[in-house]
């Protein structure tokens, strides 16, 4: 097995001494979507932001390749490596999509022409909306926006919080269909999402979240499969 591009080990976190997170585990290896489903509150959303240093962590460590990163602060978390792309206010609603890609290009000093192509030709839908403002494109196109906006830096993993929130079915399945492509790229994803029986169909590896603790792991395949998950978060898409 390689080793983890990142991990997070027994943590105990939360918000002021309300704990959320207990004992969590979790892991993302190269080459890999890795998928976070589970009830509301159980603690998914939270456990992207234990990485992001925006709680607590009261045990437990966070790792990014072998190194520990418990309690960075967020904004140096980016210029290690790790893109963020949070369920909400995620653009520049005023800006045109060009100019939030730039604006994600903040810790990249030079090749942002380059990096921009490269983003074009993985969002095609972008390139030709690139002078149009964010905020009058659709809300799966913003979400595409968000997630370029995410990699124009070298990012060494993605994490994205629930990214086909709200979203139709048609966007939905070119988002999935798009985070596969970003780990074609060689940058692996930790996702998110409320939709699990679409997440699990594309990832690699996924958890189920309980009240803050890993309830089962395995395979995107064994969790589709598995009847217990089904009945509890399959059910009628969700």
């Amino acid at each position: 097995m390689s080793k983890p591009i990142l991990s997070l080990n027994n943590l105990r976190a939360g918000y002021g001494q309300t704990e959320i997170l207990h004992d969590l585990s979790m892991f993302v290896q190269p080459n890999e979507i890795v998928a976070v489903i589970g009830p509301n509150g159980a603690g998914k959303s939270t456990a992207i932001k234990s990485v992001l240093g925006l709680l607590n962590i009261s045990q437990g460590s966070v790792e990014l390749h072998g190194e520990v990163i418990t309690n960075t602060p967020a904004a140096k978390v980016v210029e290690l490596g790790i893109s963020y792309v949070p369920q909400n206010q995620n653009v520049f609603v005023n800006l045109s999509v060009k100019e939030n890609l730039e604006m994600g290009a903040w810790t990249r000093p030079i090749g942002i022409p380059e990096r921009l192509n490269d983003m074009y030709a993985l969002f095609p839908d972008l390139a030709e909306k690139r002078n149009q403002t964010a905020g009058s494109l659709s809300g799966g196109q913003r979400q595409m926006v968000a997630m370029a906006k995410a990699l124009m830096v070298d990012a060494k993993i993605l994490l994205l919080d629930e990214p086909t929130a709200g979203l139709s079915p048609k966007y939905r399945s070119e988002i999935f269909e798009t985070i596969q492509k970003i780990k074609n790229t060689g940058v692996p994803v930790l996702i998110v999402e409320q939709n699990a029986k679409q997440a699990l169909a594309v990832s690699d590896r996924g958890y189920v979240l309980v009240d803050g603790a890993n309830r089962h792991t395995g395979t995107g395949v064994d969790l589709l499969a598995d009847r217990e998950i089904a009945r509890m978060f399959l059910g009628g898409g969700h």
